[in-house]
């Protein structure tokens, strides 16, 4: 079924010594916002977690395949979109003659149904090999922690080296110097937005849609590495709208939930906030669902 309401929703999650999504212009150092020293995590980042977590949860089949995915080769997965349409004549041609016609509209439409990640967050298919472009029905912003974070860089050593070269020059003591980077807690939130209009032009449903409120809730246990330490999932708030437009502004939804310090000196826990929800400021038609809180 194709969805039928608009949605936004609040995600809060937290990382505890470690680095939630390090930046690789800057020597791999947590994102951060130069000005107010605030954390950042990337849109990107998040939706590479909710791909990662469809793909395991589904087994990479259809009409759950991902279409961005480590190793992917895109134009080749262009192909099998005309080869699914039965017309894969077109890729004998000019490739102008893949830009006429219905063929693009058809390869796109089959591209939204075998791959989630297409129908959910849109791509742009229209390199090499032409299937369009799509707009996705669900965006996500970049995450921003609630306080200014401190990156903390340690030196760590390897008991081991790479090549006996490097041995020899160790005279058999073979060690190997690095460093991490870590924010000892941080507490950040981010901001979504569900569009049922552009959802119906992608066949994005409720299905899909509880699909990606479970990847929410469950990414970080199953994104775990020695760079990222502990990174939860704290709560997700889902602003539902009475109708397809909405009801009310996005701003005035997200202004509801707030979130303040309880305790003095550094944060290290989310029993150092106190998350609160002013329900009585929700305008009519639209419900708020706590699906973890």
């Amino acid at each position: 079924m194709s969805l039928s309401n608009r949605y936004e929703f609040v995600l809060l999650f937290d990382v505890k010594d470690g680095n939630p999504n390090g930046d690789p212009d800057a020597g791999n150092l947590p994102r951060v916002d130069a000005e107010t020293g605030q954390g950042l995590v990337t849109d990107v980042c998040l939706k590479r977690k909710v791909r990662n977590f469809v793909g395991l949860h589904k087994g990479e089949t259809p009409p759950y395949e991902i279409y961005v995915k480590e190793k992917a080769i895109l134009n080749k997965t262009h192909e099998r979109a005309y080869e699914g349409i039965g017309k894969s004549d077109l890729l004998k041609g000019d490739d102008k003659k893949r830009k006429r016609g219905d063929a693009v509209d058809e390869a796109r439409q089959w591209m939204c149904k075998n791959f989630y990640d297409i129908r959910t967050f849109g791509a742009v298919v229209s390199t090499g090999v032409n299937c369009g472009q799509v707009r996705g029905p669900v965006q996500l912003t970049f995450a921003r922690s609630i306080d200014p974070i401190v990156a903390h860089e340690h030196s760590i050593t390897r008991c081991a080296v790479a090549t006996e070269a490097e041995a020899q020059k160790q005279d058999g003591d073979n060690r190997t110097m690095g460093r991490k980077n870590t924010v000892p807690y941080g507490l950040y939130r981010c901001h979504g937005y569900v569009s049922a209009h552009l959802a119906q032009q992608t066949g994005f449903s409720e299905e899909d849609l509880g699909l990606f409120w479970n990847s929410l809730i469950n990414m970080f246990d199953h994104d775990r590495s020695a760079a990222r330490g502990e990174m939860s999932a704290c709560a997700l708030y889902v602003f539902k709208h009475d109708s397809v437009l909405g009801n009310a502004p996005a701003r005035k939804l997200f202004d509801t939930i707030n979130i303040e310090r309880v305790t003095d000196g550094p944060a290290r826990s989310l029993s150092d906030y106190r998350i609160s929800v002013a329900e009585d400021q929700i305008p009519g038609g639209v419900t708020l669902h706590a699906m973890l809180a």
